[in-house]
């Protein structure tokens, strides 16, 4: 008798995970909404998200910079949408509510963000991907650049996924 693995994700499947993590990432984790994030793909391969800038986001007010915490806090994010996207691909017999199961244990254990240049723009765009992701945790390579494709910041960080 031979055992039958399980049948991969379907494409209905796929797309409610994808839904799932769009709406998580911009509602149901209230303070990416503050940021006002908009995930635009939730690719395993590259998550991106853009924003909009606007006076609550400002750090500097004589200059009207992007706040470094309002970086870091998306940076944070993209890693995190990267690294539940891998797990969603690491696990592709898993439907989107066992994926999202998956969510609850993942945290950020270490963070790091490079500040490159003033966050000046009217929109901006982050970006993530993961460079490791193992049984306990995963690890991401994140960007932030304003809407003339000028480099903002970098980061870097690990996460707690099971």
């Amino acid at each position: 008798m031979t055992a039958h693995a399980p049948s991969p994700r379907t494409a209905e499947e796929q797309h409610r995970l994808d839904e799932a993590l769009r709406d998580l990432f911009q509602h149901r984790i209230r303070f990416n909404e503050v940021l006002g994030l908009q995930i635009e793909s939730v690719s395993p391969a590259s998550v991106r998200a853009r924003f909009e800038m606007r006076p609550e986001l400002v750090g500097h007010y004589l200059y009207g910079r992007l706040h470094g915490g309002v970086i870091s806090a998306t940076l944070d994010a993209m890693g995190g949408l990267a690294v539940t996207a891998g797990i969603g691909a690491k696990h592709p017999h898993e439907t989107a509510e066992q994926i999202m199961h998956r969510f609850a244990k993942v945290g950020t254990i270490d963070l790091r963000i490079d500040f490159l240049r003033p966050g000046i723009g009217q929109c901006f765009y982050a970006s993530a991907v993961v460079t490791r992701l193992g049984g306990r945790v995963g690890s991401t390579q994140m960007r932030l650049e304003n809407d003339s494709g000028t480099l903002i910041a970098t980061g870097s960080a690990a996460y707690m996924i099971s």
